[in-house]
């Protein structure tokens, strides 16, 4: 019987678009698999595997592009056990971005249809906690009333003691474990907080979602440093969560519409820098024209709104060592180390400006810190999703704070804090974990 090709050729098949398709695929052929990410990668250094490294990790995102294999529960767990913490970029001889390759391919393995076999959902915990509860910090700070009573009337210890928190599920009984002590808030900041002495540049203040419902000391602390510095300080009331939690989830297209909120929030042609306090949030507001080119590539117009807005964004550390900091008077006697925050360090190269700032404090002994740079296991909610892989960093960064026998560690992250405070806690080492600006308050004679 002969062949009726009428069949095929009116009804041609159309195949879905490969997974990893849309990005760029020069950025692949960047690496070149010298390997010398390895040595500064925290999953290699834990687990030995090459496939959990930068490069391994390179070549499986490639291999799926390519089709030469399909993207399985295997591959995805190598690529769901990247802490994303960029440092594969420092150490990289090539300058590959790979940033710019893990972020829009875990976009597309939630989003491709390709991929609709392989697809991670977080579940109840990732649709009500981290997508439903900590971008919104009102929320967060309701949700938080019941553990502020438990913690002044000590009931969170009694129950600590007796093991109550251990009849909770995995993530909540982590989140609890993640909780430091929840500090009067006192009045809101203003709309507007005036330069002290003769003004020298306009900001406005990016407050952040859960930095600013756990730690809003840090905000106002902040904003007390730039004022003694000669800032007019702007806090756009209408700004809302940078969007990192769901892009680094996958979730993208919330993560855009966050973007659009916060550029029309901040009038970025009235100041001279829109500051960040937190790491990963100042990483991801710097990067929102590369999220708009992978999301939307077609869009050139909000690619050129995103970028005059991250154009702005400044870390405060980064800022003040380009205004010209004043010196700080007051001493401060305390035996300090230094942890780099990830998307610090890596993300946006900020490295010897949180140091060239503690050093002008007097008093302050700064004692170094081994393997500052590599990851303490935060990595926004890494350590609430990888509980097992940021407990085995955690420890790693802990051993190496408590060799430094310093009275307090320093550095400039939320989710950070969080997790060395935490690991601190649990191995009894009384050693608090500050931010930059609260050792530069103190200097200034305008915090605790």
């Amino acid at each position: 019987m002969p062949h009726d090709s009428s069949s095929t050729t009116d009804s041609p098949i159309t195949q879905p678009p490969r997974i990893g398709g849309s990005i760029d695929y020069d950025k692949f052929l960047d690496c070149v698999h010298c390997g010398l990410c390895t040595a500064a990668c925290p999953t290699y250094l834990e687990t030995g595997n090459e496939n959990d490294s930068p490069r391994g990790r390179i070549y499986l995102m490639r291999a799926v592009t390519d089709g030469r294999v399909e993207l399985s529960e295997k591959i995805s767990r190598h690529l769901d056990l990247c802490l994303d913490c960029r440092s594969c970029e420092t150490a990289c001889p090539s300058g590959v971005q790979y940033g710019r390759l893990i972020e829009p391919f875990r976009v597309e393995m939630q989003t491709n249809p390709a991929a609709a076999g392989q697809k991670k959902s977080g579940g109840w915990f990732q649709r009500f906690v981290l997508y439903g509860l900590f971008p919104y910090p009102k929320r967060l700070r309701w949700a938080l009333a019941p553990a502020r009573v438990m913690q002044m009337l000590r009931l969170d210890r009694a129950a600590r003691a007796m093991g109550l928190f251990h009849l909770l599920p995995d993530k909540l009984r982590r989140m609890q474990a993640l909780l430091p002590p929840l500090r009067p808030r006192g009045q809101p900041l203003p709309d507007v907080l005036p330069a002290r002495g003769p003004r020298r540049a306009r900001v406005a203040l990016f407050t952040g979602c859960v930095a600013d419902a756990l730690f809003h000391h840090v905000n106002r602390a902040t904003a007390s440093v730039l004022q003694a510095n000669g800032c007019e300080v702007v806090i756009p009331s209408e700004q809302a969560c940078c969007g990192a939690i769901h892009y680094h989830s996958g979730a993208g297209t919330t993560a855009l519409d966050l973007a659009e909120t916060n550029t029309g929030a901040f009038d970025v042609d009235s100041v001279d820098a829109v500051i960040v306090n937190v790491a990963g949030c100042g990483s991801m507001l710097k990067d929102y024209a590369h999220m708009a080119h992978e999301l939307r590539p077609d869009d050139e117009s909000l690619a050129a709104s995103l970028g005059r807005f991250s154009n702005k964004v400044k870390d405060v550390a980064e800022f003040l060592a380009e205004l010209g900091p004043v010196e700080p008077a007051n001493p401060v006697p305390l035996k300090a180390t230094y942890h780099d925050a990830c998307h610090l360090a890596h993300a946006q190269r900020v490295r010897e400006q949180p140091r060239s700032l503690l050093g002008m404090i007097p008093e302050l002994e700064f004692v170094p810190l081994v393997e500052s740079d590599i990851c303490c296991g935060a990595a926004g909610s890494y350590n609430l999703m990888e509980g097992e892989m940021a407990d085995r960093l955690g420890a790693r960064k802990l051993n190496h704070i408590l060799a430094t026998g310093a009275d307090a560690v320093v550095c400039g992250n939320a989710g950070c804090t969080l997790q060395i405070q935490a690991q601190l806690k649990a191995a009894g080492a009384d050693i608090p974990v500050v931010h930059p600006v609260e050792l530069l308050a103190r200097a200034y004679g305008l915090g605790e």
